[in-house]
């Protein structure tokens, strides 16, 4: 018998938070989510294939370093933030089997072997597993963005759930920066609401909802791009007929934004 592993959709906060203390000290609620999400796991995953809304290629990219480099992508913070290491392992022979899988599915994708970890992926981490003991490899998103590419993504890459690999979309369910210190609070509600109701409804239904995810009530005030909610889509994908719960809700982020973080399965 099998022990399938759900999927995720989180949000990975600000930047390199987790080392900026009146970052983390905003964060707490997400810390303690992304904590007590690590508490849950009925079963230890052997590593984690993460989508961050941080990478993004013409056809679908695999981190296949054994020890990936660091990213920095973001700009503004101190200057010890672009010193940061987060030294997981990569996981070379699980980003094979990913391409094989992608591969079969008719996706096209190939092992990129120097791309190294953007704070999509290593800042949450730092919170969930701090030592870095967890095996951990990127998997991009696509340029076009298009959902029903992106849910046939997370459906290719489905069995690798019964095989210890946890999967994971590291994003932000509202991501317009210039609303994130004022102005989002009624958007980041209406759009968090309908997404609410779309993972809560039946598989045919939730999938026609995020297949036309931009009628949503405020959706492109939410997403001027919608880079940090496509990993969503991978992740939904991946456990397209499963129930979704709502593991974070936050209706007071930074200035009162609202956002949630999802489990599928």
């Amino acid at each position: 018998m099998t022990n399938t592993l759900p999927t995720y959709f989180i949000s990975h906060g600000g930047g390199p938070w987790p080392w900026v203390p009146e970052m983390r000290a905003l964060f707490a609620p997400l810390e303690a989510s992304l904590k007590q999400m690590v508490a849950d796991f009925k079963t230890k995953p052997k590593a984690i294939l993460m989508v961050s809304g941080h990478w993004e290629e013409d056809e679908v990219g695999i981190m296949g370093a054994a020890k990936p480099s660091m990213f920095y992508d973001y700009t503004g913070f101190p200057a010890y933030t672009y010193e940061i290491e987060y030294k997981a392992s990569g996981a070379p022979d699980i980003a094979a089997r990913t391409l094989d899988l992608l591969c079969a599915a008719g996706i096209k994708a190939h092992i990129d072997p120097a791309r190294g970890f953007d704070h999509g992926l290593f800042a949450p981490m730092e919170v969930m597993y701090p030592n870095a003991e967890m095996p951990i490899f990127q998997v991009s998103m696509l340029k076009s963005y298009d959902p029903a590419d992106h849910i046939a993504i997370g459906r290719a890459l489905k069995p690798l759930r019964d095989e210890g690999i946890l999967i994971v979309g590291s994003g932000l369910s509202f991501h317009n920066m210039g609303l994130m210190r004022g102005g989002g609070k009624d958007a980041s509600a209406a759009f968090d609401a309908w997404l609410f109701n779309a993972m809560k409804a039946a598989p045919e239904a939730r999938r026609e909802e995020i297949l036309n995810w931009e009628t949503a009530p405020a959706a492109r005030i939410c997403h001027r791009e919608e880079d940090h909610l496509v990993p969503l889509f991978i992740a939904l994908g991946a456990a397209e007929d499963e129930a979704a719960e709502r593991i974070f809700h936050n209706t007071n982020e930074m200035t009162g934004i609202t956002v949630s973080n999802y489990k599928f399965g």
